[in-house]
């Protein structure tokens, strides 16, 4: 995908088909890894054949999907931040908290390097991402939005493409999420581009027409 200046390739992973996302400037080599999965082999493949050289990891929230090829990226890049919102950053380090024990896999991420907070502005790569808390999914959920024509969100598991995130783990909050889909996302343009941790890209303007959960099916103002 690319919009203006923004390049953006994504990367599905197995076993749940989890989507990381690479971004980049069309007019630069430094880039941003977003939510690297249990199959980091296929994101270091596109970066070694585009010349890409990631400055920062962003997890969108802790749960093991998304944080699985943490270490291979920090294996090779050790230098490079972790960034993960603040109330989320318990995950990276505790299986039961990340979701991996309970499938039988003592997952482990390294640590974080910064922990971000709602309003915050990430200046990578010539990218200015806005930190916007999303609590819902998972309690420390951020999503990191470019201000572009249109606007670019990448959403983790918040909202989706006719659907919206779980909320049946330890910290999932329906209420929450509710709330944060309509006062933090459906406040943005209708033709923002959503690019979700799971599925296809949506826009704000088709979920508000047509998701039955949190849209005007569901009672949202027409």
């Amino acid at each position: 995908m690319k919009i203006a200046e923004l390049c953006i390739q994504t990367v599905e992973s197995q076993p749940f088909a989890e989507n990381t996302y690479i971004a980049y400037r069309s007019d630069q080599t430094d880039c941003i890894v977003v939510d690297p999965g249990f199959e980091p082999e296929k994101v270091l493949a596109i970066l070694d054949r585009e010349q890409l050289v990631p400055v920062a990891i962003l997890n969108t929230h802790g749960h093991s999907d998304h944080i699985a090829g943490n270490q291979a990226l920090k294996q090779r890049w050790s230098d490079i931040p972790l960034i993960i919102g603040q109330d989320d950053a318990d995950k990276l380090t505790d299986p039961e908290k990340s979701l991996s024990a309970p499938f039988g896999v003592e997952l482990r991420s390294p640590p974080a390097d910064e922990l971000v907070q709602d309003g915050q502005v990430l200046s990578l790569a010539g990218m200015d991402w806005t930190v916007c808390d999303t609590p819902g999914h998972s309690r420390g959920h951020v999503v990191f939005i470019y201000q572009a024509r249109p606007v670019i969100v990448l959403g983790g598991d918040v909202l989706f493409q006719g659907s919206i995130g779980r909320t049946d783990f330890p910290d999932g909050d329906m209420h929450a999420l509710v709330d944060s889909i309509h006062q933090k996302l459906f406040t943005l343009p209708d033709d923002s581009i959503v690019l979700p941790g799971h599925g296809p890209p949506t826009t704000i303007g088709q979920e508000k027409r047509t998701n039955p959960f949190v849209g005007v099916p569901a009672g949202y103002p027409a």
